[in-house]
Parts: C-alpha cells; structure tokens; sequence
C-alpha cells in the first residue's frame, strides 16, 4: 500500500537522494530535442497568426507564412511520432469528440440549406482548427515548453494592446467622427482580431495565462514588468467597447481575486483591487453608457444590442423546430432569415450557433468537448494543490483553466465555435496534462 501511494499518480513526487526530489522520465531528454523543430514551427505559426507580420509587411503576403509553417510544423510532428514507434495520429480522448463533432458535421452537410457553402466552411475553417489543436497537444510535450507558449501569448498581445490603446487616443474608429454614437475603435489587423469584439476577445483569453505567469515567475522586477502587460491589455479590453469584453474581463479579475485573497500572495490581489478602483474615474466619459445597454437593451443607440437580442430569439425558434439536424455548419445566418427576415447576421452564440447549423446532437458534442478539456486541466490543478514541488504545475493549470472558462463564458456572446479560440488554449490544457504526466512517470 506505501509503495502504491508513493507512485500512485502523476501529481505526487518521488523521494530519492535529496529531500523532494521529482522523478523524471529517462527519456524526457530525447523526447524534447525529438520535437524541437515541430515545436518552433508552432510558435512561429502562432506569431504569425496572431501578431500578423505579413499585414505590416505586405511583401510578405504572397508567402503564406501560415500554411508554410503549420505545414512545416504538421509534417515534423508526424515524422518525430513515427521515428519514436507512436501511433502517427494518436486520436485519443478530447480529440476523438471533438472529430466526432466533425464527422457529424459532415454528415449533415446534405440536409444543409446551402450544402456546397457548408462543404466549404467545414475544410476551410474547422478542419484546420482541428490540426492546429492536435498539434499544440502534441508538439508542446513538457512542461518547460507550455510556459513558453504561455510567454509568447503574453508578448504577442503587447503589439495588439498597444494597437487598441492607440487607436482610442488617436480617435481611429469604425465609424466616421469621434463623436458619432456607439463609437467603436478599429481591431488589429490579424486574423483573430480584425474588429474590437474579437479583439477584446483575444486578450481576455491570454489574461489569465498572463496571470498565471506572474504568480510563478520569481524576481520583483519581472514580476513589476509583468503587472504591466497586464495592466496594458486590460486597458486595451475596455478601449474596445466590447461588452461581451468587459463582462468576460470582470468575471476573469473577481475570481482570481476571490483565489488569490486566500494565498499567501495576497498582496498582489489588493494592489490589483487598488489600482482598478483608482482607474475608474479614469474611464471613457461614455463608457459607463455603452455598459447600461447589457441591462437595458433598448437604451443603445446603435441598435446591436437590440438586433442581437433578436437574433437570440429567432435562433431559439429555429432550434424548436429543426432539433435534429440543423442548417448545416456554416448555415445559421440563412437558418435565422428565415426565422427573421433578411437581415444577414449571425447570431453571437457559439452554443446556439451550434444548435442551429448541426441541432441538439452538435451542441451536446460541444458541451462534452469542452467540459472534458476544462476537467481534465481542473482535475490536475487540484491534484498538486498545496505541493510545493508542483507549484508551477498548479499555476500553469489553474491560468489554463481560468481562460477555458473565460471562453466559457464569452461563447455566449461570439460566433466562434469553430474558431481557434478555444482550441488552442484546449491544446494547451491537453498539453501540459500529457507533459505533466511524462515527466512524473517514474
């Protein structure tokens, strides 16, 4: 029974000659220079993604940096499995629904309102969604390289904070003259960010890996420099105007503070507490405004608020009368026009966006996709809770976490249930799981 407990699991260390000494791998060495090439590439390909050098440079645009290097990064993981006697693919777990979300979708594609539309979107975007979240599970294999794929999140969002912040000063928006009603600044220019929602979006999603990097890192000054970035993309979410963003943002800071007020850290919570409450007056004159309106629809003059509230009802009544089989992936802006009328948006729900392109079956494999991803990441943070020689490990999953949920929540106001906003960080949560348990194998 002592020898069971000793070895029981992943989370729990190994004594040997020195006190609280962890157990490794014989192999974690050659595993690790094995994936070093499909690892850079994934790194590259995520620069390239989200800070896009390519709309900077446009001589760069006729490369196609990201198909070169998800390509690059694809290939090398295969061949690195291969070499060391692994199944090529691998489909094990999280993967295996989330391929099952596909062959579903692809099995509705005839019932589709327009089949060659949804033919179209399903290789275009969530097959390849689909590579981009085996290969982060695969290609960041220990733990050493999750922190740096959570460092180079934090670095990548400093350009796009940077960006919001100066188009908010220098009165860059979406619509004509700063004074215009429900004034909303231009997004970055990359993929996942082109409008402010999206934007706002993107930086709640790092936030919390952010945090988690501070909480482990060591040294005041690194600590300090990463409070600031911090401090930046929180400033960047709420010159965006996104309320999806704000509300997403609010949940993200009072749960952590809600954990942190209980560690020894504390002092970092309260400097966090103090410095929001001092930056209120602070705040866009017009901000508090745009916030009311997510109470009181009726009250934004823009009309979204009321339009998306709309589009809620009509996707709720398609989904009445299609449970089964939906629209077709891709399909629910057709599916809600003829709910609706011709109005030619899409509802901002990634849970009812999958209940009307694919019906109850596509929402429930969904659901069960992302509560097996934040289990398994919640499951292994509290499994090296309160160990010292695993804090990092616990930070790392917490941060995870923290940006599941984060998505979590604002799915309910984004259409991005096959986007890679989710799935990256699922990765991620996949990641450091597997790595986690490779490095404590004795």
């Amino acid at each position: 029974m002592m020898q069971r407990e000793a070895t029981g699991g992943w989370w729990r260390p190994r004594v040997g000659s020195g006190a609280g000494e962890v157990a490794r791998w014989p192999i974690a060495g050659s595993l690790a220079q094995a994936g070093a090439v499909p690892f850079a590439a994934l790194l590259l390909f995520t620069f390239i993604l989200v800070v896009a050098p390519q709309a900077i440079v446009p001589a760069l645009e006729p490369l196609h940096l990201a198909l070169i290097t998800a390509c690059l990064a694809v290939a090398t993981c295969l061949f690195s499995r291969l070499a060391r006697g692994l199944p090529v693919v691998g489909l094990e777990g999280e993967m295996r629904i989330a391929c099952a979300l596909f062959a579903w979708a692809a099995l509705t594609i005839p019932f589709s309102s327009w089949p060659g539309g949804s033919y179209a979107y399903l290789v275009d975007i969530y097959l390849k969604t689909l590579v981009v979240f085996w290969l982060v599970g695969q290609a960041v294999d220990s733990v050493r390289r999750v922190r740096s794929v959570l460092w180079a999140l934090t670095l990548m969002a400093v350009p796009l904070a940077l960006t919001a912040v100066a188009h908010f000063i220098s009165g860059e928006y979406m619509l004509e003259g700063s004074q215009a009603p429900g004034r909303r600044i231009i997004g970055y220019d990359a993929p996942l960010t082109q409008n402010p929602n999206d934007l706002a979006l993107m930086l709640n999603l790092i936030l919390p890996l952010s945090i988690a990097l501070l909480l482990a890192s060591e040294g005041l000054a690194l600590r300090v420099a990463l409070a600031a970035l911090i401090g930046l993309s929180v400033v960047a979410t709420i010159v965006t105007f996104s309320r999806a963003g704000f509300l997403t943002l609010a949940a993200t800071c009072t749960i952590y503070f809600g954990k942190l007020v209980r560690r020894p850290g504390r002092g970092w919570a309260w400097a966090g507490l103090a410095a929001l409450l001092l930056a209120i007056p602070f705040l866009p004159s017009d901000y508090l405004g745009r916030l009311g309106t997510i109470a009181n629809v009726d009250a934004d003059p823009t009309g979204s608020a009321q339009a998306r509230l709309g589009d809620t009802i009509a996707a709720l009544r398609y989904v009445s009368r299609h449970p089964l089989v939906g629209a077709g992936v891709g399909m629910n802006t057709l599916a809600l026009n003829q709910v609706r009328g011709l109005y030619w948006t899409a509802v901002h729900n990634a849970y009812l966006q999958c209940a009307v392109e694919l019906g109850l079956p596509g929402l429930i494999l969904f659901l069960l996709l992302m509560r097996s991803c934040i289990k398994r990441v919640a499951t292994m943070r509290r499994a090296s809770a309160g160990r010292p020689a695993l804090r990092e490990r616990f930070l790392l999953a917490e941060g995870i976490q923290m940006s599941l949920a984060s998505f979590a929540l604002a799915a309910l106001f984004y259409p991005v249930a096959y986007h890679l906003y989710f799935y990256y960080v699922a990765g991620l949560a996949i990641a450091l799981e597997r790595a986690c348990a490779r490095e404590m194998r004795p």
